[in-house]
């Protein structure tokens, strides 16, 4: 940096030094050009006492304030070598404005200005604190915002820690109230410091670095940015290691991030703040149980059952393989890691409803934390070694949760792999629990991330059957806090579940009837988006696409759905009405010969769909899956069941 300061100096030096020169060779207006020669020289010495600070200077206001102060002395240049012309010819056709000198004089004064606002802005904390207030440099006429910007971002760079906090504190400020201004802090540096001060300052300071830079990323461009200034390594580090207060706070700013740019997902998990952020979310959300230990039953966690059902498989077959006596001899010998996790699923659900003390959960925690190192020294997650956080006051625990749900919920949106990580560690079983037992803002952000996470696994098999599968304990939980929240259907959480269950309606058995019921009811005079969702979700248990289309779609025949989506079908809103005719299709296409769709006349509503241009023309209207279920019902109901007149 020094030298680079240095170079951008050089011209402006030599500049000014020829100016003084020529000045004193001036033979016209020569009181003028000595008064020049005045302004060029205190403005050299100037220039010399910045090169020999360069190592201090910011270089944003340096380069544009050094780039003027050279066009100006240019400027000036040629105006004192018009006035040393010997040659009576040339001076008597060289005309010279008197206004000429007095606009120079004023560009020079301006420039004066200029670089001792430079140099003092880059005095270090101490210095400027003689200083006081800096005020405005010329260079701040056309554009005050900018200056500062440039003294704030100063100060973060070379101020005392208070001096950085303020300067943080500012641009917060300035980020929260501007688009644009927020682009200029990016523009003229202040990441770096900003990301400095959030990894070395105080807890304020650390704190207002973090909400400073989770404003900054309000575009692709602008996170892109950030991102490549190191913001993953600095955010990671502080979810393992800082106060909680600051950890909320960068959990808070790395949601903003990630929504605003999914494509830094993958850099945020590189860097294990998944995983980091799964360890808060668990954090006296669910039992520890050693890591899924049952503490109070075996002392052994999943990773111990399987790596001593592995043992034994091991010594009794010599290896890989053996035949299957040998091994069904060695897992009889282990405990079922699936009946572990469901007593862990039982244990936590009962554990948060209780009312247990502070002291009492600590103790339970400290516990399951010695038995963890003492069984797995080598397997602690991530984050969970954090010393002192069982301190913090329920008030910081709570924001801690709710922004930790809130990262996970933009970091899964359409992204496999952070998905895959959520899915295999705790967090499913502690989203449930959230959305059961949290408050308001952690049960709403534990219910979009489940939205998310769903919406991937709905389009990823491989992850819907592994996280999701009927018989995992922890997916069990989950389908039962989104049942409850849509049975008791008077929940802001109403949209983000239903949307949940219509993602998960292929991993449903058709023993699984606690669904169908609830979602019926919610097409009855309903929000228009809460029939919207309820409709899509219905549609998505009676498509083709499902294995079990045909019995669940009695089940909406028998909830009595065929009514409602009557109605929504002749008079609904333009959003309802569609997504209701596409239901009907496809209960009439998969139970053709329900009396329930004869009597309600389901074959005349599809007729008169198909007369509506307006109908016809929805790109969402599947013209083929109509005509083919009206079809079905001409074929299964006579003329004459149809009750036309």
């Amino acid at each position: 940096m020094a030298d680079v300061v240095k170079q951008i100096l050089t011209r402006p030096v030599q500049l000014a030094d020829q100016v003084s020169k020529v000045a004193d060779e001036a033979i016209q207006f020569r009181a003028e050009c000595l008064e020049l020669k005045a302004k060029t020289t205190k403005l050299a010495e100037l220039l010399r006492q910045a090169a020999r600070a360069s190592n201090d200077l910011y270089e944003r206001p340096t380069r544009r304030i050094i780039d003027d102060t050279e066009q100006i002395l240019e400027k000036a240049f040629a105006l004192v070598d018009k006035c040393r012309n010997h040659s009576l010819l040339k001076r008597v056709f060289t005309i010279i404005p008197t206004a000429s000198f007095r606009k120079m004089t004023s560009q020079l004064e301006n420039s004066i200005g200029d670089v001792s606002w430079l140099l003092r802005v880059s005095a270090s904390g101490e210095d400027q604190d003689d200083i006081g207030y800096l005020g405005l440099p010329p260079i701040a006429a056309n554009e005050p915002i900018l200056c500062l910007i440039w003294e704030q971002i100063a100060n973060l760079s070379s101020g005392s820690l208070e001096d950085r906090s303020d300067a943080a504190a500012s641009l917060v400020s300035l980020a929260r109230d501007n688009d644009r201004y927020g682009k200029l802090i990016i523009e003229e540096g202040g990441v770096g410091p900003l990301l400095k001060l959030a990894k070395e300052g105080g807890l304020e300071g650390q704190e207002e670095a973090a909400r400073a830079i989770g404003l900054l990323g309000r575009d692709p461009e602008s996170v892109e940015q950030i991102v490549k200034a190191g913001v993953c390594s600095v955010f990671a580090k502080i979810l393992k290691e800082g106060p909680m207060k600051i950890q909320a706070t960068v959990a808070w700013a790395v949601s903003e991030l990630a929504a605003n740019y999914p494509k830094c997902q993958d850099h945020f998990a590189q860097n294990n703040v998944v995983r980091l952020l799964v360890s808060h979310l668990a954090f006296e959300t669910i039992q520890e149980h050693s890591k899924y230990a049952i503490a109070s039953k075996q002392k052994m966690s999943i990773h111990s059952v399987v790596m001593a059902s592995s043992s034994e498989q091991g010594m009794s077959t010599g290896g890989i393989g053996g035949d299957e006596d040998d091994k069904q001899s060695a897992i009889d010998k282990v405990p079922n890691p699936k009946r572990q996790i469901h007593n862990v699923v039982n244990d936590t659900m009962a554990f948060q409803s209780q009312q247990i003390k502070p002291n009492s959960i600590n103790s339970n925690h400290q516990t399951a934390r010695a038995s963890h190192r003492n069984h797995h020294p080598n397997h602690v997650l991530a984050g969970s070694s954090i010393k002192g956080r069982e301190f913090e006051d329920p008030a910081t625990k709570a924001h801690m949760k709710a922004m930790a749900a809130r990262a996970l919920w933009h970091l899964s949106r359409g992204n496999v792999s952070i998905c895959r990580i959520i899915c295999e560690s705790r967090a499913l079983l502690c989203l449930a629990v959230l959305i059961a037992q949290g408050v308001d803002d952690i049960r709403c952000n534990s219910a979009m991330a489940l939205m998310e996470i769903t919406a991937v696994a709905e389009q990823n098999p491989d992850l819907r059957r592994t996280a999701f599968k009927p018989t995992s304990p922890a997916a069990k939980a989950v389908a039962d806090q989104l049942i409850r929240v849509v049975t008791e259907a008077n929940s802001f959480l109403l949209v983000p579940c239903i949307k949940s269950l219509g993602h998960l309606a292929r991993t449903f058995r058709a023993t699984e009837t606690r669904i169908i019921g609830p979602l019926v009811k919610l097409i009855d005079e309903r929000e228009s988006e809460v029939m919207y969702e309820a409709v899509v979700a219905l549609t998505k248990f009676a498509c083709t696409e499902n294995f079990l289309h045909a019995a669940h779609c009695k089940a909406i025949i028998q909830a009595g759905g065929v009514k409602y989506l009557i109605q929504l079908s002749y008079f609904g809103e333009q959003m309802v009405q569609v997504p209701a005719l596409l239901l009907l299709c496809y209960a009439a296409l998969h139970v053709p010969d329900s009396g329930v769709l004869a009597q309600e006349e389901v074959l005349i509503v599809l007729e008169w769909a198909m007369k509506q241009n307006s109908m016809m023309q929805n790109a969402e209207l599947d013209e083929a899956l109509l005509t083919d279920a009206k079809s079905r019902l001409e074929l299964y109901q006579s003329r004459g069941s149809r009750g036309f007149h």
